[in-house]
């Protein structure tokens, strides 16, 4: 999963210096349109490419003509799902660190705006470094977490990354023009635990209530945390207008990253749902 999601924080950094060439040449729709014609390209390589199992190319085991009885572990049903504390842990946990991390994602170049950067070139400079560190980071946090996740403790790692992220926020409120050393450790910081923090969610859906169940797992925690991550930033923009500044604003995505961390840190380490093994044969 960390090499997979590498793609997203490359394709990422490359898309940010395509999106201002082609707005400026040909508009803000022809640019969107590009863009979704990429999007496109994802569905011949799941069409005729990405297969579900090693038997619809014909490799068996041992070399054999026809695939063998398989045993497969019975999904849990979304009742089930909705009855285990596991899962709404994991459902709060990740609603509030991805709402966090869509909160400073949206917030950051206002943020710089608000402890002295200038408006302008300098700002914008500010946040164009800020944005590729992000994105660059978020590689190496992909890699290496996921690395560390095969080795130790899925839920020890996972809360280790929700910390970091947490982390990171109080090290945005001090970044100023003064002291560049604070903004790249923040960006550095923030896309590492930010690349990490997408890819551990599946991973320990699969952890927690098997690998058959989670397409309905996700199927609620992914619509969820779109929630978070669109809206919480609405709700930080109403609570800078009420205050007049970002302190107040970003304490309150720090609060929330924080239950979410706290969130992962009483997660089970092992399954808690009891699943059924049901054997599958094949003509």
């Amino acid at each position: 999963m960390g090499i997979v999601y590498v793609g997203v924080g490359l394709m990422g950094s490359v898309g940010s210096f395509l999106v201002k060439p082609l707005t400026e040449k040909f508009g803000y729709r022809t640019a969107l349109m590009v863009l979704a014609g990429l999007i496109l390209l994802a569905w011949p390589l799941v069409l005729f490419i990405v297969k579900d199992r090693p038997s619809e190319i014909g490799q068996n085991p041992d070399g054999d003509p026809q695939p063998p009885a398989e045993s497969k572990i019975q999904s849990l049903t979304f009742r089930q799902l909705l009855n285990s504390g596991s899962f709404w842990l994991l459902l709060i946990g990740s609603f509030c660190s991805i709402g966090a991390i869509g909160a400073v994602n949206f917030h950051m170049k206002f943020v710089f705006l608000d402890q002295g950067f200038d408006k302008g070139p300098m700002v914008d400079a500010a946040w164009r470094t800020a944005s590729v560190l992000i994105l660059w980071s978020s590689i190496g946090g992909r890699l290496l977490i996921g690395g560390l996740a095969d080795r130790f403790s899925k839920k020890w790692v996972m809360t280790a990354t929700y910390f970091l992220v947490t982390a990171t926020i109080p090290i945005l409120l001090v970044v100023r023009p003064a002291n560049e050393m604070y903004l790249y450790a923040f960006a550095v910081l923030f896309g590492f635990g930010m690349g990490a923090d997408y890819m551990l969610i599946p991973l320990m859906a699969a952890e927690q209530f098997g690998v058959n169940s989670l397409a309905r797992a996700m199927a609620i925690i992914l619509p969820v945390n779109t929630i978070g991550q669109t809206w919480f930033p609405y709700f930080v923009s109403v609570l800078r207008e009420q205050f007049g500044n970002y302190t107040t604003a970003m304490s309150a995505v720090l609060a929330v990253s924080l239950v979410g961390a706290l969130a992962i840190t009483i997660l089970p380490r092992h399954r808690a749902v009891p699943v059924k093994e049901e054997a599958l044969t094949r003509a």
